[in-house]
């Protein structure tokens, strides 16, 4: 059988299951595996060692695609245990969400969970660290933590009772949130995994603040975590790299060798103009599979813009295939505000730039693109939107629309309808993109007169955002 048909999303794979009970047919056994969407294994209780019984379900969910779903329960004790566990492969980035709970209804959000992820509730000051997968909700998750704590609180109060009395209190207080009391909420909820196999649900249409999600390149360690390198390999690139800057301390007079075995930078003026004239290659390390692999290089100079980098890198081991634009240059003082209204279809072949650390905003579409997603673009305003419409229609809607509400499936769908009457250039609409390194850009079609539907404001970073891009610590002194 095809890896398609037996990862169904979860949606047909359910109604497959209801119609087998409907019908009077048993799911047991493994020799039936293959033809129904349930497999049931008679497997040992880890709790009275006796018998029980495993079900396993392969499916297919948002951002996981595929996962193998495990329940376990044993008749004679009562014991029961679930878990999720990933049958698909790590990602290229790790993922960060971030969720501001607000109401009720926001703890009862989905969450996708993977072995690898942390979950922190910053309010509480509580962080969960990564466990069993599990596909739960926000609510879920605190209240399986409050199961927890309480399975030992009677043995604290005869050893310790004050350390007793302390997590009474915590317990208390972290039902107080679940329970919406006033003043408890907003919570905010931040879900890390650098496997890039978790989630939490979005709802379209809900403000910038609400929810966001941001990929990063993986550090050694976490590609440890995930399984991508063992211990001794992370060892060997630790020592690795630190003979490599001994080394450069040593003999700062060496060149230094970037590119391939012709490839070499010398400190003269040929060298140069040939690293702005020509593509440059390099030997860096593959992000999902960690072998050797060759990135290409080459700086570009935009029009009344800016100088930008352009980087592909394709790895002839896994496949591995990323194109990405850095923006060159120096730190600019000050952060850059485009605004655009599109009232024209020919807008939507303008040339964008978007920066890792740009946010995009599209009031009229309820669309909202949080900084580090889709990582550096040089595309038209029209590829851009059909990135965003591909994505959420395959990896969002297409495999959770027969687990929602109609209230939250019509939304998405209205959603769908107005971003393609827009790509479509049936509708006006208003882009505003917010970069506080000022390293993204639209095509000015009316270059060097002022865009009369272009507004660009500069501004003054705040402490936050110069602290998130770590240019607090940065020292530029010659000591």
């Amino acid at each position: 059988m095809s890896e398609d048909k037996l990862f169904k999303p979860v949606g047909e794979a359910a109604n497959e299951v209801q119609e087998e009970n409907d019908n009077g047919v048993s799911l047991t056994g493994a020799s039936d595996a293959m033809g129904h969407p349930v497999q049931e294994i008679e497997s040992l209780c880890m709790n009275c060692e006796k018998n029980g019984v495993t079900r396993l379900l392969l499916t297919s969910i948002p951002y996981f695609r595929e996962v193998v779903l495990m329940s376990f329960e044993c008749p004679h004790c009562g014991f029961k245990n679930s878990e999720i566990q990933p049958a698909s492969q790590i990602q290229e980035k790790g993922s960060k969400y971030q969720l501001k709970v607000e109401s009720k209804e926001d703890f009862n959000r989905q969450v996708v969970k993977s072995e690898t992820a942390t979950c922190k509730f910053v309010e509480l000051d509580v962080e969960i660290p990564a466990k069993r997968g599990q596909l739960t909700t926000v609510e879920g998750l605190l209240s399986e933590m409050i199961e927890d704590i309480e399975q030992d609180q009677e043995m604290r109060k005869s050893i310790d009772e004050n350390l007793y009395n302390q997590i009474a209190e915590f317990i208390k207080k972290v039902r107080s949130y679940i329970n919406c009391e006033p003043g408890t909420l907003p919570l905010t909820f931040i879900l890390d995994d650098p496997s890039g196999n978790s989630w939490i649900e979005y709802k379209p249409g809900e403000p910038q603040h609400k929810w966001s999600h941001v990929q990063y390149v993986r550090s050694d360690e976490q590609n440890v975590v995930v399984g991508i390198l063992t211990e001794d390999q992370y060892e060997q690139r630790r020592r690795a790299k630190l003979e490599e800057l001994s080394n450069k301390g040593r003999n700062p007079s060496e060149s230094v060798k970037v590119g391939s075995a012709n490839a070499e930078f010398l400190s003269d003026a040929t060298d140069i103009e040939n690293f702005n004239n020509e593509v440059q290659t390099f030997r860096a390390s593959c992000p999902s599979c960690t072998q050797e692999c060759e990135t290409h290089m080459k700086p570009v100079n935009i029009p009344h813009f800016k100088e930008v980098i352009i980087m592909s890198t394709t790895c002839e081991h896994c496949g591995y295939k990323s194109n990405e634009v850095k923006t060159g240059g120096s730190i600019p003082e000050k952060g850059r505000k485009i605004t655009l209204l599109c009232d024209d279809p020919a807008d939507l072949s303008r040339d964008i730039l978007k920066s890792e650390t740009c946010s995009l905003h599209i009031p009229e579409l309820h669309l909202d693109i949080q900084e580090g997603t889709l990582g550096g673009r040089f595309t038209t305003l029209e590829g851009l939107l059909k990135q965003v419409y591909e994505e959420l229609e395959s990896r969002v809607f297409t495999q959770t629309s027969d687990s929602m509400d109609e209230a939250t499936k019509q939304r998405w769908v209205d959603f769908f309808a107005k971003l393609k009457e827009a790509l479509d250039g049936k509708v006006h609409f208003t882009v505003i993109m917010e970069d506080p390194l000022a390293g993204s850009y639209i095509q000015n079609v009316y270059a060097p007169d002022p865009d009369p539907n272009m507004k660009i404001e500069d501004y003054e970073r705040t402490q936050q955002q110069n602290e998130d891009l770590g240019l607090n610590d940065m020292k530029t002194d010659a000591n």
